[in-house]
């Protein structure tokens, strides 16, 4: 019973740890966006110093994880929580680099003249960020149902994803000028797709925790 319940204790802190790092991403993304649209440089700034913090706690999750397999040798739901979570978290550390790029492309673009080529990355943006919310929360509520749900969603982003880079091509053609400044809202456009891309893997691995199924490349 005591080993029970220093499983349960520890598989609590790993999933907090977890939701912990989950809500520092989100943050990242949307300090990331900000800092692009508001040109805000101190924001941008922000985003990449706190990007340390998102790289510990994935180091503390990796070791938690090792723990929590060798010394209380979990099996079944628990064992798939562990297994998740450890994917999981690489997951989340690549959004936020993500999240990080767009942040440093804020500080390139803050310093030429303005664009106003914003309303399809932030369409984009919300959409990837929602997916990220929600994906964490079917975590959370291990919402098997949720995440299949969410997985769908990607291809919203993908479409806006392609038709902002028609447009901004189309725009490219006809005002060299601006090819450098559009080719970093390219950059950051491609950014948000992988975001989304990413989402995905969170909640295929939502599905294996709940029924202990791998729907990847179904």
């Amino acid at each position: 019973m005591e080993q029970r319940k220093l499983l349960e204790r520890e598989l609590d802190i790993l999933r907090d740890r977890l939701l912990l790092m989950g809500g520092e991403t989100e943050l990242a993304l949307q300090r990331a966006m900000h800092a692009l649209v508001q040109r805000d440089s101190e924001v941008a700034n922000q985003v990449i110093e706190n990007d340390r913090v998102i790289d510990h706690l994935e180091l503390e999750i990796d070791r938690l994880s090792v723990e929590v397999l060798t010394l209380r040798r979990p099996v079944a739901r628990e064992l798939r929580m562990v297994i998740s979570i450890f994917k999981i978290t690489p997951v989340l550390e690549r959004i936020a680099d993500h999240a990080t790029s767009i942040a440093r492309a804020a500080l390139e673009l803050n310093d030429e003249p303005e664009l106003k080529n914003y309303a399809e990355l932030n369409e984009m943006a919300e959409r990837a960020l929602g997916m990220l919310q929600s994906a964490l929360d079917a975590f959370t509520t291990n919402d098997a149902d949720k995440a299949r749900e969410l997985i769908t969603k990607d291809e919203e982003v993908d479409r806006i994803y392609d038709r902002l880079v028609d447009n901004l091509m189309e725009t490219m053609s006809k005002d060299a000028a601006k090819s450098i400044r559009l080719a970093r809202l390219l950059f950051v456009a491609k950014n948000l797709e992988r975001i989304g891309d990413y989402v995905k893997d969170v909640c295929e691995l939502t599905v294996y925790m709940k029924e202990a199924v791998f729907i990847k490349h179904q």
